[in-house]
């Protein structure tokens, strides 16, 4: 008989969990997505932000430039996102992987499983950025001739306040380079 009740006790528990809905999992903050676009550009998508604003970046690089743009927006206001976000990025993911450059003629990025959702669902560009190869070269040999230079004077002077400049009124990934033409013009 103890055998019998552990039995049932076992099939009554077991079933319990049939009829609940197992929990998609989700794409966590952080959590990067490599793909690669038409013409063969490697990229990564990186995911951020909470329920409230969700942003995307996406950094790729081809044999000419490397290029990145970042999207904002709230998915989760998308049923069908917040049911299953990570096939939400995975057909985002995949609409990239059609056109030639991630970054270019895509400021909004849309997906089939929220086609019906309200415009705020949408992910809209609001920045991007592109760095040809041949300026990462250059960035490299200003950054060294800074180092280079740093006894040097007058024109460890100049270096340093090209460098400042760069940095208050450049992006990032082209201080070197701006350093390099506010040195140039700067004399």
């Amino acid at each position: 008989m103890k055998g019998f009740t552990l039995l049932f006790l076992v099939v009554i528990c077991g079933m319990g969990g049939l009829g609940q809905k197992l929990k998609p999992k989700r794409r966590s903050n952080g959590e990067e997505i490599k793909f690669r676009t038409k013409t063969k550009d490697i990229c990564t998508m990186s995911i951020s932000g909470d329920d409230e604003e969700m942003k995307l970046r996406i950094e790729c690089k081809s044999q000419a430039m490397s290029y990145w743009c970042e999207f904002t927006g709230k998915p989760s206001v998308c049923r069908a996102f917040r049911n299953n976000p990570k096939i939400y990025w995975n057909q985002i993911a995949a609409e990239l992987r059609k056109i030639p450059h991630a970054c270019e003629s895509t400021e909004v990025l849309k997906t089939s499983m929220c086609q019906k959702a309200p415009p705020e669902a949408l992910m809209k560009q609001i920045a991007t950025g592109v760095e040809p190869e041949e300026l990462a070269n250059q960035e490299e040999s200003a950054q060294k001739m800074s180092t280079s230079m740093r006894g040097a004077g007058q024109g460890s002077e100049n270096e340093t306040e090209a460098m400042k400049l760069a940095r208050e009124h450049c992006w990032e990934s082209l201080h070197g380079f701006c350093s390099y033409i506010i040195g140039i013009f700067r004399g």
